[in-house]
């Protein structure tokens, strides 16, 4: 099977996807890979398994099948989707043929949408995936988002075997505390626990800022660290007090002190906060958080 697809209309941060490159954070690389990995992994469900995708934000995307035919899976945050002017069921799969097109919108909540398909994404992999990282300049089409005009192959058949993900959890989004916990007073990080934060416009797969409603961190002394290696979910706060939870695409090292790291179940959640949502936190184990993910990975 091999099909064309050509890019009509793409937000910013459109880009393809796979699982993500692991392991190379050693050599300053981030893992990349899908924003809400539950998310990716149902589309690639409702498409028949095969490799890669294309991750979306609130701006949209339009695609058009140039030739071939192919089958898409999609999921994510609340989006419309249409094909040739038709509203279809999200999430949800369609069949598309030559000339048919496929236009997405945003809905009432979440940040990021996947379009999988019944066949490979062909790309050159680089250190072992083809997941797009723009501030390295690696995989997807060199390395960048993608824009109107870009050409995407398909090739080959999907293997059938994505795993299925469970449904998100709700309420306060998990955490354990964080490598520099200790380096705040234990009624701060109280405050934190019980504070008001909001999901500030100054996002993006680097790093969600919050809005310190309250102020728990204005009179903060924050301490400026020699740099070392950070994960995705670290919540850092910046030498003005800001809170910082870093994404997917996070730097290779920080040098301000992390309260908390958010676990990896609730990162998917996380990540589909948009702009505005107030957002709070509770802490649990780190026995707890490996029991919730292996539990997932069932």
């Amino acid at each position: 099977m091999s099909a064309i697809l050509t890019v009509m209309r793409a937000g910013p941060l459109s880009s393809i996807q796979d699982e993500g490159r692991f392991g190379m954070l050693l050599h300053g690389i981030s893992a990349s890979g899908p924003m809400d990995r539950a998310a990716f992994a149902l589309a690639g469900q409702l498409s028949g398994g095969g490799s890669g995708g294309i991750e979306f934000t609130t701006a949209g995307l339009d695609i058009r099948l140039a030739s071939g035919s192919c089958r898409v899976g999609f999921a994510g945050g609340d989006f419309v989707v249409r094909r040739n002017g038709m509203v279809q069921d999200w999430p949800g799969t369609v069949m598309l043929e030559a000339g048919d097109t496929l236009a997405v919108t945003p809905g009432s909540w979440g940040n990021y949408g996947y379009l999988r398909f019944d066949a490979d994404i062909v790309a050159k992999p680089m250190m072992g995936s083809i997941a797009t990282s723009s501030r390295a300049g690696l995989g997807g089409i060199e390395g960048r988002a993608l824009r109107v005009g870009d050409v995407i192959e398909l090739s080959g058949g999907g293997t059938g075997t994505v795993p299925v993900m469970p449904e998100q959890a709700e309420g306060p989004i998990r955490v354990i505390w964080g490598l520099h916990a200790d380096s705040f007073p234990q009624e701060l990080r109280q405050r934190f626990l019980d504070g008001t934060f909001t999901i500030s416009p100054r996002l993006d797969r680097m790093g969600v800022r919050l809005d310190d409603v309250d102020g728990v961190f204005a009179d903060a002394r924050v301490l400026s660290l020699v740099s070392d290696a950070i994960v995705p979910g670290d919540i850092q706060i910046l030498g003005d007090g800001t809170p910082i939870v870093l994404m997917r695409d996070h730097q290779p090292t920080g040098g301000y002190p992390r309260i908390a790291t958010v676990v990896t179940v609730d990162l998917d959640r996380f990540a589909q906060l948009r702009p505005g949502t107030s957002v709070a936190f509770t802490p649990i184990t780190l026995h707890h958080a490996h029991q919730l993910l292996r539990s997932r990975q069932r």
